[in-house]
């Protein structure tokens, strides 16, 4: 569903190559920037939106506080890293990539936008930055919301587990909750189900994704959401020993997913450009915000905008009766 809320401006942060960014695009909000760090991501995420996007690191918030005002955002979105809370990464808050996410808050709780949405793993709730983030949203007066969503149940042929807290200066906490939770599918939706969505087709029932460890499974059926998908993808390796839980037997009917089908199961679309070498695309790909989770996460935001009547809502029927009668004086 897309949204009457293009005055509302948005400005991503560590917006990587922009599957954010396209999400809560793609229900009606105005993306007016993008900042990150990695000169790669920053040139495909120019290719792929009209609006600018900055090379910035963000870890010094205040050398870039002036430029993010100036742009004048209604809402201040972000996946800060969250290698340091990862179950793929090493758990280690003392590595300092999290204290980008206590950027990300002081960036927000400067600026003071009408609302913010930030994305991070789930291990994030159990971590010292969520609580000393969560301090410093409060002692700004934020209303706080949060969730954990399993992308499956969003449209991403996925299971991938995310963190998504979303804040309302001055409002309640919990008050987009229930939000979060009423559109969630039924059912998780598996790979075939989804390229049957976007009129692709596999050649493969089954795929290998390296596990983390061999106590892991390898091998998955296309009839099943995929695992998270990573900033890696190896190949089979001749020493692979076959685990209990495979659905099938390693052969050469069975291979990883191609580069460009875990884009699609990231749901980034078949005109998204992408430019780059294989273990740079896989890191991109792989670090990115699925679209249609960013998309279901901005729909409930809009959703909620829409129901509260707030003064975004009567800026959007200002605007649509200027439109009316602008139209009519033309005729």
């Amino acid at each position: 569903m897309k949204f009457k809320l293009v005055n509302l401006r948005v400005v991503d942060l560590f917006s990587g190559c922009g599957g954010l960014s396209l999400g809560i695009q793609q229900v009606g909000f105005n993306v007016v920037a993008g900042f990150d760090s990695w000169d790669l991501a920053v040139e495909v995420y120019r290719r792929n939106f009209k609006h600018k996007a900055f090379l910035a690191d963000l870890e010094d918030p205040n050398m870039y506080l002036e430029a993010i005002k100036n742009l004048k955002p209604d809402i201040i979105a972000g996946g800060p890293p969250c290698q340091d809370f990862s179950s793929a990464g090493k758990r280690d808050e003392s590595l300092g990539r999290g204290n980008l996410t206590i950027s990300f808050a002081e960036i927000v709780t400067a600026i003071k936008p009408q609302f913010f949405i930030m994305e991070n793993v789930d291990r994030f709730v159990k971590s010292t930055k969520y609580k000393e983030a969560r301090d410093l949203f409060k002692s700004a007066n934020y209303g706080l919301s949060e969730k954990i969503i399993d992308a499956s149940f969003c449209g991403v042929p996925q299971s991938r587990k995310r963190f998504f807290w979303i804040g309302e200066m001055n409002g309640e906490d919990k008050k987009i909750e229930p939000y979060l939770e009423e559109g969630l599918a039924e059912q998780p939706m598996t790979i075939r189900q989804y390229f049957k969505s976007i009129g692709k087709e596999l050649d493969i029932e089954y795929y290998y994704r390296h596990p983390r460890s061999y106590k892991r499974r390898g091998v998955f059926s296309i009839d099943e959401p995929s695992p998270t998908v990573r900033g890696v993808n190896r190949p089979i390796p001749k020493t692979y020993q076959p685990h209990p839980g495979d659905v099938a037997s390693v052969s050469c009917k069975v291979r990883p997913l191609t580069t460009l089908e875990r884009s699609y199961i990231q749901t980034f679309p078949d005109n998204f450009i992408f430019q780059g070498s294989k273990t740079d695309l896989e890191q991109l790909i792989g670090n990115a915000v699925p679209v249609k989770l960013a998309e279901y996460v901005a729909s409930c935001l809009a959703a909620y905008i829409e129901k509260s009547n707030t003064k975004f809502v009567e800026e959007d029927k200002k605007l649509s009766e200027c439109f009316i009668q602008l139209s009519f004086m033309g005729t």
